[in-house]
């Protein structure tokens, strides 16, 4: 189910790095004893994930588990199914069009690490009429809220893909931010999205906005309702850039909460 996120009510639920004027839509935060399943779906299997990675994605409680109201997702060296590594990937059954989306992580210490929160659209909205390039990434879009890889501890990434711009030809939008604590402390990582841009958020602050330059979808395919991706990934290509360092695993990408806020347009 998706919601279209451009609406009022009186709900005093707000997160402090939100304006007042947003309504609090969605949230998990993380004070149970398990993953809650009627709001997040497992990715399970190998494969690369097109980035040449190196993990078997479980729903085992060894991966991905909630105590003392934290999500963590766990990467271990265990071999399964031939992978030699084993991870987690949790998609949000819930998808939005437009809002501003919140989550509160610290990212892991360890070369090889690959932590990502990130959004794609929910499939129910692709246009598969439309033609295999044109209804499949990267002209269908991706957010990258936050990426972090182990060989380069201080840096958070944040990046747009779409037809147009994606990495894949070196045209990505976005920005690398520095910061000395990144492996050390949570930070607030979000998106506030309209109809006319997105701007990426650090800790509260606008680091990056991407316009929609009412062009073609290929340059903004951001006009549909996207889903919430956490995932830890070992290696891969730009992961595992330097290796992987076993003698530091497991590393646990440690997630505080995750909020949908509406929008204010």
């Amino acid at each position: 189910m998706a919601i279209a996120l451009m609406l009022t009510c009186d709900s005093p639920l707000f997160a402090q790095s939100a304006s007042a004027t947003r309504t609090l839509v969605w949230s998990d935060e993380f004070s149970g004893t398990e993953v809650d399943k009627a709001k997040w779906a497992f990715s399970v299997g190998g494969g690369g994930f097109g980035n040449n990675e190196m993990q078997w994605y479980s729903n085992k409680p060894d991966n991905s588990s909630v105590a003392n109201g934290e999500l963590h997702i766990v990467a271990l060296k265990q071999k399964t199914a031939g992978w030699p590594y084993t991870s987690a990937k949790l998609t949000s059954r819930q998808s939005w069009l437009y809002g501003r989306i919140e989550v509160r992580a610290k990212v892991p210490t360890g070369v090889g690490s690959w932590p990502a929160i990130w959004m794609l659209p929910d499939a129910a909205f692709i246009d598969i009429a439309a033609g295999p390039v044109a209804s499949s990434w990267p002209a269908t879009g991706e957010i990258d809220i936050m990426e972090h890889v182990g060989f380069e501890p201080t840096m958070i990434a944040q990046t747009f893909h779409t037809g147009a711009f994606n990495f894949k030809i070196g045209t990505q939008k976005g920005t690398r931010q520095n910061r000395a604590d990144a492996e050390t402390a949570f930070h607030v990582y979000g998106l506030d999205w309209s109809p006319e841009k997105a701007d990426l958020l650090l800790d509260g602050e606008v680091v990056y906005t991407f316009p929609n330059m009412h062009k073609t979808v290929q340059e903004w395919p951001f006009d549909k309702p996207f889903s919430l991706i956490l995932n830890m990934a070992v290696g891969g290509d730009w992961g595992g850039q330097q290796g992987i360092d076993n003698a530091s695993l497991p590393w646990t990408f440690s997630i505080d909460w995750v909020r949908v806020y509406s929008a204010d347009h």
